[in-house]
Protein backbone atom coordinates (compact mmCIF):
# COMPACT_ATOMS: atom_id res chain seq x y z
CA UNK A 1 0.00 0.00 0.00
CA UNK A 2 2.81 2.35 0.90
CA UNK A 3 4.58 1.58 -2.36
CA UNK A 4 1.40 2.44 -4.30
CA UNK A 5 1.09 5.79 -2.52
CA UNK A 6 4.76 6.57 -3.13
CA UNK A 7 4.30 5.81 -6.85
CA UNK A 8 1.30 8.11 -7.05
CA UNK A 9 3.21 10.91 -5.30
CA UNK A 10 6.33 10.50 -7.42
CA UNK A 11 6.84 13.60 -9.55
CA UNK A 12 7.32 12.99 -13.26
CA UNK A 13 7.39 15.14 -16.37
CA UNK A 14 4.22 14.81 -18.45
CA UNK A 15 3.72 16.43 -21.86
CA UNK A 16 0.52 17.57 -23.53
CA UNK A 17 -0.21 18.75 -27.05
CA UNK A 18 -2.12 22.05 -26.76
CA UNK A 19 -4.57 22.85 -29.57
CA UNK A 20 -6.04 26.26 -30.28
CA UNK A 21 -3.11 28.40 -29.14
CA UNK A 22 -2.53 31.58 -31.08
CA UNK A 23 0.24 33.48 -29.32
CA UNK A 24 2.43 33.79 -26.24
CA UNK A 25 -0.45 35.41 -24.36
CA UNK A 26 -2.37 32.15 -24.66
CA UNK A 27 0.60 30.20 -23.27
CA UNK A 28 0.77 32.55 -20.29
CA UNK A 29 -2.97 32.12 -19.68
CA UNK A 30 -2.60 28.34 -19.52
CA UNK A 31 0.36 28.60 -17.16
CA UNK A 32 -1.64 30.91 -14.85
CA UNK A 33 -4.46 28.36 -14.76
CA UNK A 34 -1.97 25.69 -13.71
CA UNK A 35 -0.53 27.98 -11.04
CA UNK A 36 -4.05 28.54 -9.67
CA UNK A 37 -4.35 24.76 -9.29
CA UNK A 38 -1.29 24.73 -7.04
CA UNK A 39 1.42 24.02 -9.61
CA UNK A 40 4.67 25.86 -8.87
CA UNK A 41 5.85 28.30 -11.58
CA UNK A 42 8.90 26.17 -12.35
CA UNK A 43 6.80 23.01 -12.72
CA UNK A 44 4.75 24.05 -15.75
CA UNK A 45 5.92 25.36 -19.11
CA UNK A 46 3.83 26.00 -22.21
CA UNK A 47 5.90 26.50 -25.34
CA UNK A 48 4.59 29.20 -27.67
CA UNK A 49 6.85 27.70 -30.34
CA UNK A 50 5.74 24.07 -30.46
CA UNK A 51 2.47 24.31 -28.48
CA UNK A 52 3.54 21.72 -25.93
CA UNK A 53 2.80 21.91 -22.19
CA UNK A 54 5.34 20.20 -19.93
CA UNK A 55 4.06 19.53 -16.42
CA UNK A 56 6.03 18.25 -13.42
CA UNK A 57 3.53 16.81 -10.97
CA UNK A 58 2.55 13.58 -9.18
CA UNK A 59 0.27 11.30 -11.21
CA UNK A 60 -2.44 11.52 -8.56
CA UNK A 61 -2.71 15.29 -9.05
CA UNK A 62 -2.92 15.27 -12.83
CA UNK A 63 -6.75 14.94 -13.10
CA UNK A 64 -7.27 18.08 -10.99
CA UNK A 65 -4.62 20.03 -12.88
CA UNK A 66 -6.02 18.92 -16.25
CA UNK A 67 -9.47 20.06 -15.16
CA UNK A 68 -8.08 23.45 -14.11
CA UNK A 69 -6.26 24.14 -17.38
CA UNK A 70 -9.21 22.86 -19.45
CA UNK A 71 -11.21 25.84 -18.18
CA UNK A 72 -9.10 28.04 -20.48
CA UNK A 73 -10.90 26.46 -23.43
CA UNK A 74 -7.88 25.01 -25.20
CA UNK A 75 -7.55 21.34 -26.08
CA UNK A 76 -5.06 19.16 -24.15
CA UNK A 77 -3.96 15.72 -25.39
CA UNK A 78 -1.53 13.82 -23.21
CA UNK A 79 1.57 12.55 -24.99
CA UNK A 80 2.49 9.05 -23.88
CA UNK A 81 6.11 7.99 -23.63
CA UNK A 82 9.29 9.93 -24.25
CA UNK A 83 9.32 9.75 -28.04
CA UNK A 84 8.59 12.53 -30.47
CA UNK A 85 5.08 13.89 -30.74
CA UNK A 86 2.93 12.18 -33.37
CA UNK A 87 1.13 14.57 -35.72
CA UNK A 88 -2.47 15.41 -35.01
CA UNK A 89 -4.69 12.96 -36.96
CA UNK A 90 -6.48 15.91 -38.57
CA UNK A 91 -3.15 16.97 -40.10
CA UNK A 92 -3.15 13.80 -42.20
CA UNK A 93 -6.51 14.68 -43.77
CA UNK A 94 -6.08 16.18 -47.27
CA UNK A 95 -9.21 18.26 -46.63
CA UNK A 96 -7.52 19.80 -43.60
CA UNK A 97 -4.50 20.72 -45.68
CA UNK A 98 -6.79 22.34 -48.26
CA UNK A 99 -8.46 24.33 -45.48
CA UNK A 100 -5.06 25.58 -44.33
CA UNK A 101 -4.18 26.59 -47.89
CA UNK A 102 -7.41 28.62 -48.03
CA UNK A 103 -6.35 30.38 -44.82
CA UNK A 104 -2.90 31.10 -46.28
CA UNK A 105 -4.31 32.51 -49.53
CA UNK A 106 -6.93 34.66 -47.79
CA UNK A 107 -4.48 36.10 -45.26
CA UNK A 108 -1.63 36.81 -47.64
CA UNK A 109 -3.95 37.98 -50.44
CA UNK A 110 -5.90 40.43 -48.29
CA UNK A 111 -2.72 41.49 -46.51
CA UNK A 112 -1.24 42.66 -49.82
CA UNK A 113 -4.47 44.46 -50.77
CA UNK A 114 -4.76 46.07 -47.34
CA UNK A 115 -1.15 47.23 -47.52
CA UNK A 116 -1.91 49.00 -50.81
CA UNK A 117 -5.02 50.48 -49.21
CA UNK A 118 -2.96 51.60 -46.22
CA UNK A 119 -0.65 53.59 -48.46
CA UNK A 120 -3.60 55.14 -50.29
CA UNK A 121 -5.31 56.02 -47.00
CA UNK A 122 -2.05 57.20 -45.43
CA UNK A 123 -2.77 55.00 -42.39
CA UNK A 124 -0.05 53.37 -40.31
CA UNK A 125 -2.62 51.29 -38.44
CA UNK A 126 -3.94 49.80 -41.68
CA UNK A 127 -0.40 49.04 -42.85
CA UNK A 128 0.34 47.35 -39.51
CA UNK A 129 -2.87 45.33 -39.75
CA UNK A 130 -1.89 44.33 -43.28
CA UNK A 131 1.45 43.05 -42.03
CA UNK A 132 -0.46 41.11 -39.38
CA UNK A 133 -2.41 39.37 -42.15
CA UNK A 134 0.75 38.63 -44.12
CA UNK A 135 2.48 37.39 -40.97
CA UNK A 136 -0.41 35.08 -40.07
CA UNK A 137 -0.48 33.72 -43.59
CA UNK A 138 3.26 33.11 -43.61
CA UNK A 139 3.14 31.41 -40.20
CA UNK A 140 0.26 29.17 -41.31
CA UNK A 141 2.24 28.33 -44.44
CA UNK A 142 5.27 27.32 -42.38
CA UNK A 143 2.99 25.32 -40.08
CA UNK A 144 1.55 23.59 -43.14
CA UNK A 145 5.02 22.64 -44.31
CA UNK A 146 5.92 21.44 -40.80
CA UNK A 147 3.06 18.92 -40.53
CA UNK A 148 4.60 15.58 -39.61
CA UNK A 149 8.06 17.07 -38.95
CA UNK A 150 10.04 16.05 -35.88
CA UNK A 151 10.02 18.20 -32.75
CA UNK A 152 13.46 19.59 -33.62
CA UNK A 153 12.37 20.73 -37.07
CA UNK A 154 9.10 22.16 -35.74
CA UNK A 155 11.12 24.15 -33.22
CA UNK A 156 13.40 25.38 -36.02
CA UNK A 157 10.34 26.35 -38.03
CA UNK A 158 8.99 28.25 -35.02
CA UNK A 159 12.36 30.02 -34.66
CA UNK A 160 12.04 31.24 -38.26
CA UNK A 161 8.49 32.39 -37.50
CA UNK A 162 9.65 34.30 -34.44
CA UNK A 163 12.43 36.07 -36.33
CA UNK A 164 9.99 36.91 -39.15
CA UNK A 165 7.48 38.40 -36.69
CA UNK A 166 10.24 40.38 -35.01
CA UNK A 167 11.35 41.90 -38.31
CA UNK A 168 7.76 42.84 -39.12
CA UNK A 169 7.34 44.41 -35.68
CA UNK A 170 10.55 46.43 -36.01
CA UNK A 171 9.49 47.58 -39.48
CA UNK A 172 6.10 48.78 -38.23
CA UNK A 173 7.69 50.43 -35.19
CA UNK A 174 10.33 52.24 -37.25
CA UNK A 175 7.97 53.59 -39.90
CA UNK A 176 5.45 54.66 -37.26
CA UNK A 177 8.11 56.59 -35.35
CA UNK A 178 8.99 58.40 -38.56
CA UNK A 179 5.32 59.30 -39.09
CA UNK A 180 5.20 60.86 -35.61
CA UNK A 181 7.51 63.60 -36.92
CA UNK A 182 5.74 63.86 -40.29
CA UNK A 183 2.09 63.65 -39.29
CA UNK A 184 -0.60 63.68 -41.93
CA UNK A 185 -4.23 62.91 -41.15
CA UNK A 186 -5.21 59.61 -42.83
CA UNK A 187 -8.41 59.03 -44.79
CA UNK A 188 -10.74 57.92 -41.98
CA UNK A 189 -13.42 56.58 -44.33
CA UNK A 190 -11.04 54.29 -46.18
CA UNK A 191 -9.46 53.22 -42.88
CA UNK A 192 -12.82 52.15 -41.50
CA UNK A 193 -13.78 50.33 -44.70
CA UNK A 194 -10.53 48.37 -44.78
CA UNK A 195 -10.91 47.48 -41.11
CA UNK A 196 -14.45 46.17 -41.64
CA UNK A 197 -13.37 44.09 -44.63
CA UNK A 198 -10.52 42.70 -42.53
CA UNK A 199 -13.04 41.52 -39.92
CA UNK A 200 -15.01 39.72 -42.63
CA UNK A 201 -11.86 38.10 -44.04
CA UNK A 202 -10.93 36.84 -40.57
CA UNK A 203 -14.33 35.20 -40.19
CA UNK A 204 -14.16 33.66 -43.66
CA UNK A 205 -10.65 32.34 -42.87
CA UNK A 206 -11.96 30.49 -39.81
CA UNK A 207 -14.94 28.86 -41.56
CA UNK A 208 -12.93 26.22 -43.50
CA UNK A 209 -11.42 25.00 -40.21
CA UNK A 210 -14.67 24.62 -38.30
CA UNK A 211 -15.36 21.07 -39.48
CA UNK A 212 -12.02 19.99 -37.99
CA UNK A 213 -12.83 21.50 -34.58
CA UNK A 214 -15.21 19.10 -32.87
CA UNK A 215 -16.37 19.46 -29.29
CA UNK A 216 -16.86 22.44 -27.00
CA UNK A 217 -13.18 22.95 -26.21
CA UNK A 218 -12.13 22.89 -29.84
CA UNK A 219 -14.94 25.18 -30.93
CA UNK A 220 -13.69 27.57 -28.27
CA UNK A 221 -10.20 27.14 -29.69
CA UNK A 222 -11.38 28.37 -33.09
CA UNK A 223 -12.52 31.59 -31.46
CA UNK A 224 -9.29 31.94 -29.49
CA UNK A 225 -7.26 31.42 -32.67
CA UNK A 226 -8.88 34.40 -34.43
CA UNK A 227 -9.51 36.59 -31.39
CA UNK A 228 -6.34 38.70 -31.50
CA UNK A 229 -6.75 39.37 -35.21
CA UNK A 230 -10.36 40.48 -34.71
CA UNK A 231 -9.29 42.80 -31.89
CA UNK A 232 -6.68 44.35 -34.17
CA UNK A 233 -9.25 44.84 -36.94
CA UNK A 234 -11.72 46.42 -34.51
CA UNK A 235 -8.97 48.72 -33.23
CA UNK A 236 -8.41 49.97 -36.79
CA UNK A 237 -12.13 50.70 -37.16
CA UNK A 238 -12.23 52.53 -33.80
CA UNK A 239 -9.11 54.49 -34.72
CA UNK A 240 -10.76 55.51 -38.00
CA UNK A 241 -13.75 56.86 -36.06
CA UNK A 242 -11.47 58.82 -33.72
CA UNK A 243 -9.46 60.20 -36.64
CA UNK A 244 -12.70 61.45 -38.24
CA UNK A 245 -13.93 62.89 -34.94
CA UNK A 246 -10.70 64.52 -33.74
CA UNK A 247 -9.14 65.35 -37.11
CA UNK A 248 -5.85 64.01 -35.72
CA UNK A 249 -3.40 61.32 -36.82
CA UNK A 250 -2.67 60.22 -33.24
CA UNK A 251 -5.38 57.50 -32.96
CA UNK A 252 -3.95 55.91 -36.12
CA UNK A 253 -0.39 56.07 -34.78
CA UNK A 254 -1.34 54.71 -31.35
CA UNK A 255 -3.00 51.62 -32.89
CA UNK A 256 0.05 51.09 -35.11
CA UNK A 257 2.33 51.23 -32.05
CA UNK A 258 0.06 48.71 -30.31
CA UNK A 259 0.16 46.24 -33.18
CA UNK A 260 3.94 46.63 -33.42
CA UNK A 261 4.17 45.87 -29.69
CA UNK A 262 2.13 42.68 -30.16
CA UNK A 263 4.43 41.63 -33.00
CA UNK A 264 7.56 42.15 -30.90
CA UNK A 265 6.14 40.46 -27.78
CA UNK A 266 5.02 37.40 -29.73
CA UNK A 267 8.35 37.30 -31.57
CA UNK A 268 10.35 37.35 -28.34
CA UNK A 269 8.22 34.61 -26.75
CA UNK A 270 8.36 32.32 -29.81
CA UNK A 271 12.13 32.73 -30.23
CA UNK A 272 12.71 32.10 -26.51
CA UNK A 273 10.56 28.96 -26.49
CA UNK A 274 11.96 27.66 -29.78
CA UNK A 275 15.51 27.98 -28.44
CA UNK A 276 14.47 26.18 -25.23
CA UNK A 277 12.81 23.38 -27.24
CA UNK A 278 15.90 22.98 -29.42
CA UNK A 279 18.10 22.84 -26.34
CA UNK A 280 15.84 20.23 -24.72
CA UNK A 281 15.74 18.15 -27.91
CA UNK A 282 19.52 18.20 -28.11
Amino acid sequence: MANTENTQLEVSAVRYRVSGMDCAKDAAQIERAAHAAGVAPNDVKVSAATHIMTLNAPEVRLPDIEKAVAVTGYGFDRIEGDGDIPPNPAHQDPAYRRALWIVVILNVGYGVLEMIGGFIAGSQAVKADALDFVGDGAITFLGLLAIGWSLVWRARSALVQGIFLGLLGLGVLGTTILRVFEQTTPDAGLMGLLGMIALVVNVVSVLPLLRFRKGDANMRAVWLFSRNDAIGNAAVVIAAGLVAWLGSAWPDLIVAFGIAGLFLHSSWAIIRDARADLKAAA
